[in-house]
């Protein structure tokens, strides 16, 4: 019998896999890869006895391959946050999924394990972009202010590690990511020890300058658009850029196109805070577009798409 953890590769995925792993300790076949890569069933193979849990990755983008995993006899977990379509119902489909704008996957993992590992859950619940979830969650930890920032730090590093066209573009590729992370039962414990930490931290205030220093294409009371060059860092920040901007002014809209080398945008959209909903039907209007309705994303918008993209969006959120 084989078992495979399939996780997304940013603080959710990560962090959701961090806290079941340290509660069901378990030797695995991690499957994972980008923010953006979700479609990660189908480099599962998986049979007869085998064990797969899922976590942080839309069920309605791998609905075909779970299928067939299901039909060779394979078992297996979900977790998720994500629009799912309908569900599937099958006996060896164990599903956790709740697709509301501000629990994630993490929370959903730690409601499961009855708040076993809480602090981890906190990380990824931060760094997703739920700061009034995560503070709610932690409030039983007895944290002093300090502490919770430092988790929510955390957060959004692991975050920005898993945005990026491909693994290069990244700092640490995500399964390496994990493995660092998870012999750190607590997570205060690998910001201060763990040089990855300190790695991360550089990445993304030396990012974070170069995103600061763009103006926006499009600025009204409801909407920033901005568009960000075909650069490595421009890809690694573009979420978490957008998450700042949310946080900074939560009745706005907010959407970042990043030009792709070879023509098109990778686009991350934001519902305002505000309201936290209508980001993933805006994104599902578009060729690769998906994600939850707070915050969602088009994997490859072409080029001949941006007008009706930026239409599409001045139109949305009003």
């Amino acid at each position: 019998m084989a078992n495979y953890d399939v996780f997304n590769g940013d603080a959710d995925g990560i962090c959701a896999l961090q806290q079941l792993r340290l509660a069901e300790p378990e030797e695995s076949v991690l499957v994972t890869g980008v923010k953006r890569d979700i479609s990660l069933l189908k480099q599962v193979d998986a049979g007869e006895g085998d064990q797969v849990t899922v976590l942080d990755i839309s069920l309605d983008k791998n609905r075909d391959s779970l299928q067939a995993l299901l039909d060779k006899g394979a078992r297996i977990r979900y977790f998720d946050h994500h629009f799912a379509g309908d569900i599937p119902e099958h006996a060896g489909l164990d599903v956790h999924i709740e697709p509301t704008p501000d629990v994630g996957t993490s929370l959903l993992v730690d409601r499961y394990l009855g708040g076993a590992h809480r602090a981890w859950a906190v990380v990824g619940t931060f760094g997703d972009n739920f700061d009034s979830s995560a503070r709610k969650a932690a409030d039983p930890l007895g944290l002093n202010e300090e502490q919770l920032m430092q988790l929510r730090e955390l957060g959004i590093y692991l975050n920005y590690n898993g945005y990026g066209a491909t693994v290069a573009d990244l700092h640490f590729p995500p399964d390496e990511l994990y493995r660092g992370l998870h012999s750190y039962a607590d997570p205060l414990e690998f910001i201060a020890a763990d040089p990855a930490f300190a790695r991360l931290q550089a990445g993304y205030q030396g990012d974070m300058s170069n995103a600061e220093a763009l103006q926006p294409i499009l600025e009204t009371d409801r909407h920033a658009l901005y568009v960000l060059p075909a650069d490595p860092w421009a890809r690694r920040v573009s979420g978490v850029f957008a998450n700042q901007l949310a946080q900074a002014a939560p009745d706005r809209a907010h959407a970042m196109l990043t030009h792709l080398p070879d023509g098109g945008f990778v686009v991350s959209v934001r519902a305002p805070l505000a309201l936290k909903e209508g980001a993933d039907q805006l994104c599902r209007q578009f060729p690769t577009g998906g994600g939850r309705k707070a915050a969602a994303g088009i994997n490859q918008l072409p080029d001949e798409m941006y007008d009706q993209f930026v239409s599409t969006f001045t139109q949305a959120f009003r």
